[in-house]
């Protein structure tokens, strides 16, 4: 026999078992089972429709089939309380005020450690709002937003205010405006989500010390867009036949870009006033524009890359010669016709992927009806003999002779082929993408 103080502290020690409470549907069942049932309890609803509710004590909610309808009005599930995990649930029918953030699901500030899973959110302003939450996790979920005519209209699939430590992982999300928008945030992780049909997939905006790994953008107006933020790790990820731009920093800085695979964009990378990153290791293919770096980009580190078949490789319109190469590496450029005699897999002479022609047309478009013309050539011609003769421009002096290989899943280029000419159908910019470009 336990004595009377080692068997209180022995059942304080151990935690009540949690009681699985069946929940039938109706408009008022989930809140009166939510009132009823004690911290660590589990609701399992059966299927049927359920009204909105406000998750204020640590529960699980589960249930195969259940579907929690908001009639439009407002936020569908809103958590007030830490340790909530949401499963397998259909979650519908929020209001529509942008401006008060309608969503799907809503996790109040500085609630922690909300887990969402396995769950499907429909016709919902916003999927899930991390509004200040902590240590969240979203993953397996499906999100299909709204279809308004207009993209800013709609809303995004995971709006991530202020909330450090979310992980946004193994989501599927299809239509509304931005599949991530990432606003004030840090410490986050978004990884493996597949995005598709929106404006942007992941959008940053001021958001720190965060990494973005192993995603899929297939078919949006911008893959990867990292806005004014610090320290971002993007690696792994794939852009497929995005509108505008695959991978995009503004103002952004101090941020690695490695390992993603960009094909079929206006621009595969857009680098505007973003400074002491590292491009490297990624590959860049069949875009108009492999890489257009403006705006006072400075002190980056470009190496390892692979620009493949794309109209222009580079666009940078500068005074200053720019050295693309690290430690004796440069890139791989499909356009440069040159030897290894020595058999290092470094080229024998450094490659300028732009001229001055190039030059010429960026700032005079008009002159493109002269690009045939022989006095062009001649131009181009005295360049290639004497190198002295080139304008500022980027400076590769350790081309390489093979370029990297990124492998594609036979199913994304699958999706990717069926993108078609989407975008030459489509010409208006209602994304509002638009940057100084």
């Amino acid at each position: 026999m336990f004595p009377p103080r080692a068997l209180l502290i022995l059942l304080l020690a151990t935690p009540l078992q949690a009681r699985e409470i069946p929940v039938p549907p109706g408009a008022g069942t989930l809140t009166a089972a939510i009132a009823a049932a004690a911290p660590g309890d589990i609701l399992q609803l059966t299927a049927g429709v359920y009204g909105p509710a406000v998750i204020d004590k640590p529960l699980t909610i589960q249930g195969e089939d259940a579907i929690i309808d908001g009639g439009h009005t407002g936020t569908v599930l809103l958590v007030t309380a830490d340790d909530v995990t949401l499963r397998g649930l259909h979650v519908q029918g929020s209001g529509a005020r942008d401006e008060d953030i309608d969503a799907g699901i809503k996790v109040s500030k500085d609630v922690a450690r909300t887990v969402i899973e396995d769950c499907l959110l429909t016709d919902n302003m916003h999927g899930i709002d991390f509004h200040g939450a902590v240590d969240a996790v979203a993953r397996r979920n499906r999100i299909e937003g709204r279809q308004d005519p207009h993209m800013v209209a709609r809303g995004n699939a995971f709006y991530v205010w202020n909330a450090p430590g979310v992980v946004i992982e193994d989501n599927e999300v299809q239509y509304g405006r931005d599949g991530i928008f990432s606003n004030a945030s840090r410490q986050d992780t978004y990884r493996r989500n597949t995005f598709r049909d929106l404006r942007f997939a992941i959008h940053y905006m001021y958001t720190n010390d965060s990494t973005i790994e192993d995603n899929v953008s297939i078919g949006n107006h911008l893959g990867f867009a990292m806005m004014y933020s610090r320290r971002v790790v993007v690696k792994g990820n794939i852009s497929l036949m995005d509108r505008d731009h695959g991978v995009m920093l503004n103002s952004t800085n101090d941020s690695d870009v490695t390992g993603n695979l960009v094909v079929g964009a206006a621009k595969c990378t857009f680098l505007y006033d973003a400074n002491k990153n590292l491009i490297a290791d990624n590959r860049f293919e069949g875009c108009g524009i492999g890489i257009h770096y403006t705006a006072g980009s400075a002190r980056n580190a470009v190496t390892g890359n692979a620009f493949v078949a794309n109209r222009n490789q580079v666009k940078y319109v500068g005074t200053r010669d720019l050295e693309w190469s690290l430690d004796g590496r440069g890139n791989y450029w499909s356009d440069l016709a040159a030897f290894d005699l020595n058999g290092d897999g470094i080229a024998d002479q450094a490659f300028r992927p732009n001229d001055m022609m190039d030059h010429i047309l960026w700032s005079q478009p008009a002159a493109a009806l002269l690009i045939g013309s022989p006095a062009v050539q001649l131009v181009r011609w005295s360049q290639s003999s004497f190198p002295a003769t080139l304008p500022g421009g980027i400076v590769d002096s350790h081309p390489l002779m093979a370029p990297l290989s990124i492998p594609l899943a036979p199913e994304w280029a699958e999706a990717a082929a069926q993108i078609g000419d989407r975008w030459q159908k489509d010409t208006a910019h209602d994304a509002e993408t638009a940057q100084s470009e």
